[in-house]
């Protein structure tokens, strides 16, 4: 039940108008909305298959939020379609640093190399407040 409303809450806090007057969800489904003709088969099963470790209840947020990403990236570059590399820089900016562990392990067994994207760690979200997980997550 507690978590639950912790989602429920962070969901209405996503939900609440910035300054621009569009909150984070509502900038979401613009990029979704804007490049989904980008977007190819390949492209949508790699996505499926990154966020695959997440639990089914929260996936589609979850992918909502990495593909809203990665439509930013795409538009800002000017892409006529989305690219992997853009699909990679996206969910990496997207994702918090406690998930880029199964990131790393699951570019490496698809041979794609990780020097081009080292930069692109830094601009993630931190882990969630929760310190003592936090502090785990670091150490392994």
């Amino acid at each position: 039940m507690a978590i639950g409303g912790y989602f429920m809450f962070r969901k209405f806090l996503k939900s609440l108008p910035k300054q621009d007057g569009k909150s984070d969800l509502d900038w979401e489904k613009y990029y979704l909305q804007k490049t989904k003709h980008l977007w190819e088969t390949s492209e949508k099963e790699f996505l499926e298959e990154l966020v695959s470790p997440v639990p089914e209840l929260f996936r589609d947020v979850a992918r909502q939020k990495i593909a809203g990403k990665i439509g930013q990236l795409a538009l800002e570059k000017k892409e006529k379609k989305v690219t992997q590399d853009t699909l990679i820089q996206g969910y990496i900016m997207a994702t918090p640093k406690r998930d880029h562990r199964f990131l790393r392990k699951k570019l490496q067994e698809k041979n794609i190399d990780l020097k081009a994207y080292e930069n692109y760690f830094q601009y993630s979200p931190d882990d969630y407040q929760n310190e003592k997980y936090a502090a785990k997550t670091r150490n392994k």
